[in-house]
């Protein structure tokens, strides 16, 4: 086990040892040039790079390797939280304190959201995520409040795809979650209790920039057995309102 973990440490190690061998006046690099800026055999980095490129960290056009779309990605996704989530933190705050439930924001990345902020409630309830953990989104309140104002076609690769039974009362069927995609964008809530896990329940609400491009979803969550929607439902709405709000007065917003 421990030799494991070594292996992979060192395999990390190279890997990073190769991303950082290309810098901002680089066209592309030649394996050859790769492995002398990296310090790695030739047929080591030959391995490594038909990995990186299946994965979009690098790409090859010819016998040229360039950094991947993959890279820019995840640089956007680094910014973006940074930003939303230091304007989020004083309403997650006043919202726990409002509420007394765990309150949660997150964005949508694929079929997925990532939890990028989290303020732990007055209660004992374990939160079902913690920060940088992923969440389904078709089983959550944060990802069906996304994904009821998401664009038309993200919301078909959802529906269209398996949806996992995270519990025994996860919806999995794509005409009943369609409708309730359409209910949440009547009301601005989605509500969710025990989809994802039997003893939690929460209610969520979009989040957008100012501009109205939509940037994520807040939630406060519970205990299955005590957490009330209805009671924190305006309260999670005012607080989605509230960070658009400090979002137009100063943090900047994704677009």
């Amino acid at each position: 086990m421990a030799t494991d973990a070594a292996d992979s440490i060192g395999v990390l190690d190279r890997m990073t040892a190769l991303l950082e061998a290309f810098d901002e006046d680089d066209h592309g690099l030649r394996l050859s040039e790769l492995a002398a800026r990296a310090e790695l055999p030739k047929s080591t980095v030959s391995r490594l790079v038909s990995t990186l490129v299946r994965q979009r960290y690098l790409e090859r056009n010819g016998s040229v390797i360039h950094l991947g779309l993959r890279l820019f990605e995840l640089g956007q996704l680094a910014e973006q939280p940074r930003e939303l989530r230091a304007a989020a933190l004083p309403v997650m705050a006043d919202l726990r304190n409002r509420t007394g439930e765990t309150v949660s924001l997150a964005i949508s990345d694929g079929r997925e959201m990532v939890c990028i902020a989290l303020v732990r409630g007055q209660t004992s309830a374990t939160p079902t995520s913690r920060i940088g953990g992923r969440i389904p989104t078709h089983a959550t309140a944060l990802g069906k409040a996304v994904l009821a104002f998401s664009d038309q076609v993200d919301v078909d690769v959802v529906l269209s795809s398996k949806l996992t039974p995270w519990t025994s009362h996860t919806i999995i069927d794509p005409e009943r979650l369609k409708s309730e995609l359409s209910d949440i964008r009547q009301s601005g809530l989605a509500v969710e209790v025990g989809e994802f896990v039997d003893v939690a329940a929460a209610v969520a609400s979009p989040v957008f920039s100012p501009s109205g491009a939509l940037v994520g979803a807040i939630s406060a969550s519970g205990h299955a057995g005590a957490f009330d929607p209805e009671r924190s439902g305006s309260s999670v709405r005012a607080a989605a309102v509230a960070l658009t709000r400090r979002l137009a007065h100063g943090a900047a917003a994704p677009t």
